[in-house]
């Protein structure tokens, strides 16, 4: 299957270059839908500064345990973001609708997960144990699944012991392959929840395969079907043995691809923290294509203000947001008091204020290259307060460990990404989205068509070229939260049986300020 697409480039007026904006072109058109093609600027942009926008290419990974923190005196300065529309890149290919990100994190409750038990023959039993002994290639541990016990069942023959013990062995590794072998525990701020195990029961699993006999075809059809699983895969057949530090990275890494979806959707948006990217992927199943659009980011500061990983799902799409000021800047730095106490000042730095009946001030920053929030941002509800939006501070785009933000995704390209959702997903055509960018007026525009989300956590990782879109090779990113390490410990200890948790019981953290 091809990884990746030629992006196409399409000839566009030079009066819409000179805008930003490309005209309507014929796959919005032949999509029936009123989404225009945007395309890159016929004149080169100028040069920037060098960043390295991937992580350290893969060979022997020595290196472990978080990055230094982003020093407080290295923090560059913020300045104002250009009140222009910037250039859009090559138009994605048009998409049905979207199903639904996972579901949002509710409160799990820890029950025993009992495994069905059904009637097994010698051959099929020899056909589970060969898989197991195999199973190394998927990045499980083949002893978890007690070959040595079911070898001796299956001299034993064919009975109730066997049934009950292949059983348990062949659930035990459907779970695995499904859902992944960390226990949620050591899923560090881990909120988002895999429907696999809804949409692919252990027991209607196992009753297939038994039918099928296809015991060999187990890990596949489980296998999460992204790229970047297979790049793992292919990277663990190929380290030697000896380099267990490397073999254990590579092992929690496709994991974390079992603790997602199997399939992402036809488009979505997908976020790894600590690759400091974003990008809106759309999949073309039938051609086996990808089209990726990608943006640097700012993410949390490690500790407290970490980026949670979510799967949500992207409602609307808001320009020219507006952002209500946290008690703690309004009290506690005292600008409440100041706005209410001199409206010109208020007027003058974009600041609305309101006293209610009981004295509380409300402080509303209104719409404009100033604001916090930027020019844009993505309506994403979640109990986290998480979302993607724009913001003032480019400058600290230009860092290379961008680990800055109270949570939030700041977006380097964010109005970008916004005209892009806006399209694919409300229909909105290129000329209207670019007037309600310049209009400096609050707008909102609710999808038709949803889009998935995932912020996810991956310390190797295929990065994407920001300038074609294509898949690169596996990289090592810096562990920034220090998440690697109780997922390696977990795969050092005794496999623990499953529960029904599907996601992380951690306090959901709702900062003042997640900015």
């Amino acid at each position: 299957m091809a990884r990746t697409a030629a992006l196409g480039m399409s000839a566009i007026p030079l009066g819409m270059v000179a805008m930003g904006l490309p005209a309507s072109p014929a796959w919005a058109q032949a999509a029936g839908t009123d989404a225009a093609q945007p395309a890159p600027a016929a004149t080169p942009a100028p040069a920037k500064p060098a960043r390295r926008p991937i992580g350290d290419p893969i060979g022997d990974i020595t290196r472990s345990g978080p990055a230094p923190a982003p020093s407080a005196s290295a923090t560059p300065a913020p300045v104002a973001a250009p009140g222009t529309v910037p250039p859009l890149p090559a138009a994605p290919p048009s998409v049905a609708p979207v199903g639904m990100a996972a579901s949002a994190p509710v409160t799990p409750v820890e029950v025993p997960i009992t495994e069905p038990v059904m009637a097994w023959t010698l051959d099929d039993a020899r056909a589970l144990l060969s898989t197991i002994e195999f199973i190394g290639k998927e990045g499980l541990l083949p002893a978890d699944y007690k070959p040595a016990a079911l070898r001796q069942a299956i001299a034993v023959g064919e009975g109730p012991a066997l049934d009950e013990l292949a059983s348990r062995l062949c659930g035990w590794l459907i779970e695995d392959l499904r859902d992944g072998r960390t226990p949620v525990p050591a899923r560090v701020q881990w909120f988002a929840i895999d429907p696999d195990r809804d949409a692919m029961p252990t027991d209607q699993i196992m009753a297939e395969t038994l039918a099928s006999h296809d015991f060999a075809g187990l890990p596949l059809r489980l296998a999460p079907t992204h790229p970047d699983y297979v790049a793992l895969k292919e990277k663990l057949a190929q380290t030697p043995r000896a380099n267990a530090a490397q073999i254990a990275l590579i092992r929690t890494n496709m994991d974390r691809w079992r603790w997602l979806p199997q399939d992402l959707g036809k488009a979505y948006m997908f976020s790894n923290v600590p690759e400091f990217q974003v990008r809106l992927t759309v999949h073309n199943m039938t051609k086996g294509t990808w089209w990726n659009w990608t943006s640097a980011t700012v993410v949390g500061k490690p500790g407290k203000t970490a980026t949670p990983q979510l799967a949500e799902t992207v409602k609307a799409v808001v320009f020219n947001p507006t952002w209500t000021v946290p008690q703690s800047i309004v009290v506690g730095e005292g600008l409440g008091a100041k706005v209410m106490g001199n409206p010109r000042w208020a007027a003058a730095n974009g600041y609305k204020g309101t006293r209610s009946a009981d004295g509380t001030i409300t402080v509303v920053q209104q719409p404009g290259p100033n604001n916090a929030l930027g020019m844009m941002k993505i309506d994403m509800p979640n109990p986290h307060a998480i979302y993607f939006h724009d913001t003032p501070a480019k400058e600290f785009f230009k860092a290379e460990v961008r680990a800055f933000s109270h949570g939030c995704v700041r977006t380097e390209k964010a109005v970008e990404l916004g005209m892009l959702i806006s399209m694919l997903g409300a229909g909105v055509k290129t000329e209207d989205a670019r007037a309600m960018h310049q209009s400096g007026v609050y707008t909102k525009v609710p999808l038709t068509k949803t889009f998935p989300v995932y912020i996810t956590y991956f310390t190797i990782a295929a990065p994407i070229d920001q300038t074609t879109g294509q898949f690169g090779p596996l990289a090592k990113f810096a562990d920034i939260y220090g998440r690697d390490k109780p997922v390696i410990d977990s795969f050092a200890a005794p496999r623990q049986l499953k529960t029904t948790q599907r996601a992380s019981d951690e306090a959901v953290i709702q900062l003042d300020n997640p900015l």
